[in-house]
């Protein structure tokens, strides 16, 4: 198969999901297929592959690092024309929220040819935590998604069957009466709704099948009328480098105080101030390494500063994926504490994989992991100065809770991309 990508940013840009279609990308074409990668250009020096397919942009950061490239027909006729010597294309997999999206689903309805949309991002968590006046924003999108959209606002919902596929592991119970309800009412609200569902709704309905990286996330779509199912497909670790990490010779653990890592942007939806609050009261005796960077950064050393907590907290700054993930391995525990704003949480799952346990704040992560987390009661750092407190004791005693040992295939990116070609399969068929 060709399946064409459209990004919202460059693929060799900073951020999650370009990390996760690279690796897509990569494994795709170890499986034999071809892979075209649309997304605007970088203003910057990146590595050069034939697969991208680099659209005139414009820089929207001081940095340079991410661009936009404006949806519409001049955009259209760009896209077209590159795509000229790269025909025939069998499915379009958008894997954008905001211009990537518009222009991979306008390139889709030119051509007649079916998308698959991977729902990476809670739009109205997202937007209200970086944006100063979210509901504008809001609106705006709304406002900008019917004017570019082909056929947004008078699109028909989408007809997929609410059948899983064979081998979907996704919870399959009932959503109850308020998530018939919103899956009942919430397309015909649509056309009018200037919220984040109604903005995710108007991408479903052009779309065959859509996708989420978490069977919580894609339980939150259905119950919202986004779309009546939803397939899950999780992102996953690379295989070469998880395999890499399991080879080194398992060892009793490494003597000394308990360790936990914290990883992650420092960013205030992630809530690690909150987290060194909860280290400060807990009075736990135990390592903590900080890991990655971002605005708060400052912010936390001089909380740990004030604070003078009994662990020993180190900030060990951003570092290189293959020495985060040996880090991992090294830790006993752990700790995520974001709430309702991840679609996934891959640092627990790259824990899980290595044999690492969680301390686990977002109760919908903790049920997807399933075991060896440590769950913190609500959200109040009380709560997780407890958690805390749970996990070392045990830790010290040597009775840690296990991770599910299945997560570590579960989780090998060949076996997520195998799952995501059977979607792939199936929406080209439906279309035949």
């Amino acid at each position: 198969m060709h399946v064409v990508m459209f990004a919202d940013q460059h693929l060799e840009s900073l951020g999650g999901a370009q990390v996760s279609m690279r690796l897509q990308k990569r494994f795709l074409e170890r499986a034999g297929h071809v892979v075209t990668v649309v997304a605007p250009r970088l203003h910057r020096e990146a590595p050069g592959d034939a697969a991208y397919l680099d659209m005139p942009s414009i820089p929207i950061t001081p940095d340079r690092e991410y661009a936009l490239s404006w949806p519409g027909a001049r955009t259209d006729r760009f896209v077209d024309a590159q795509m000229g010597a790269r025909l025939p294309v069998d499915v379009v997999h958008v894997q954008a929220d905001f211009w990537g999206a518009f222009i991979g689903h306008r390139y889709a309805a030119r051509h007649g040819l079916p998308v698959v949309h991977t729902m990476h991002n809670r739009v109205d968590v997202g937007i209200e935590a970086t944006a100063p006046f979210p509901r504008l924003v809001l609106r705006v999108l709304n406002a900008w998604a019917r004017r570019v959209l082909p056929g947004a606002a008078d699109a028909r919902p989408n007809a997929r069957s609410s059948q899983r596929p064979a081998g979907d592991s996704r919870d399959t119970s009932d959503p109850g009466e308020g998530g018939r309800d919103a899956m009942a009412h919430g397309r015909a609200a649509t056309l009018g709704a200037t919220d984040g569902w109604a903005y995710l709704r108007r991408l479903a309905r052009l779309s065959r099948a859509v996708t989420a990286p978490s069977s919580h996330f894609a339980r939150r779509l259905e119950r919202h009328g986004v779309t009546p199912a939803v397939d899950v497909v999780w992102n996953g670790i690379d295989d070469d480098v998880l395999d890499a990490a399991l080879s080194v010779e398992a060892s009793v653990r490494r003597p000394g105080r308990p360790r936990f890592v914290w990883l992650g942007r420092m960013s205030p939806e992630k809530r690690l101030l909150p987290f060194l609050e909860a280290v400060i009261a807990s009075g736990i005796d135990a390592d903590i390494e900080v890991i990655g960077g971002g605005a708060q950064g400052r912010a936390a050393r001089r909380l740990v500063e004030r604070g003078a907590p009994q662990a020993t907290v180190t900030f060990a700054g951003r570092l290189p994926y293959a020495e985060t993930l040996r880090r991992l391995a090294d830790a006993d525990a752990v700790v995520q504490t974001s709430i309702g704003f991840e679609t996934q949480g891959m640092t627990v799952f790259e824990a899980a994989s290595l044999g690492t346990p969680a301390v686990v704040s977002d109760p919908d992560i903790a049920g997807e992991l399933g075991s060896g987390t440590w769950t913190v009661a609500d959200a109040t750092v009380p709560a997780l100065a407890n958690a805390l407190r749970r996990a070392t004791a045990d830790i010290a005693a040597g009775t840690a809770v296990g991770p599910d040992a299945s997560i570590a295939e579960r989780f090998r990116q060949s076996s997520r991309t195998a799952a995501m070609i059977d979607v792939y399969r199936r929406v080209v068929a439906a279309g035949r």
